[in-house]
């Protein structure tokens, strides 16, 4: 199989670490060699993090370049238009519709691009956007947004629920599993 790249992008603390390593975890349970690398920016912050998850018969790097990631997952709308380049032709992007402003934007030296998401659709890009936030605070937590759009990106991939639910279960510590497992759920059925 063609190794597959998913590009996990989001700003510090929003949780892009717990769903990389819930993506990895599933994989691998598929039987896939899966590489996985974070970069972080300033992520304690408020800068961009970029996580890769990339997974196939046999993965040689864990980076993936301009034009070859199959799927970005954005957990804020800025940071999908920012990492739009290394989307393939073809490629489909899962993102949060919440807007978050970056520290140039804080500092008052910029103004966050109006009519973004509509800049997206309109770029002929392959788009899945929702309010990921609103459904996070519905399961109990606005925390939850990575939970949410791992349900949506399920949609994506030919991998039965129970596998999703058992990947979640090994990564979510107890104390917080129902709430996460409801923030998948939210995400799946959205």
């Amino acid at each position: 199989m063609r190794t597959q790249n998913i590009m996990i992008v989001g700003v510090g603390g929003q949780g892009s670490v717990l769903a990389s390593k819930l993506l990895g975890r599933l994989l691998t349970s598929e039987g896939y060699d899966v590489k996985v690398s974070e970069v972080h920016g300033m992520s304690q912050r408020g800068g961009s993090v970029v996580t890769y998850v990339r997974y196939g018969d046999k993965v040689y790097s864990p980076i993936i370049d301009k034009g070859q990631a199959d799927f970005i997952v954005s957990f804020e709308i800025l940071e999908a238009a920012r990492w739009l380049e290394y989307l393939r032709p073809g490629g489909q992007i899962v993102t949060s519709t919440q807007q978050i402003d970056p520290m140039p934007v804080l500092t008052g030296m910029m103004t966050y691009p109006e009519n973004l998401l509509e800049k997206l659709r309109n770029s002929a890009v392959k788009i899945d956007a929702l309010n990921c936030l609103e459904l996070a605070e519905k399961a109990g937590s606005s925390k939850a947004v990575n939970l949410v759009l791992m349900g949506r990106l399920s949609h994506y991939f030919d991998i039965p629920d129970e596998k999703w639910q058992r990947a979640i279960e090994e990564c979510v510590p107890p104390k917080f599993l129902n709430l996460n497992k409801k923030a998948f759920a939210l995400g799946k059925d959205a």
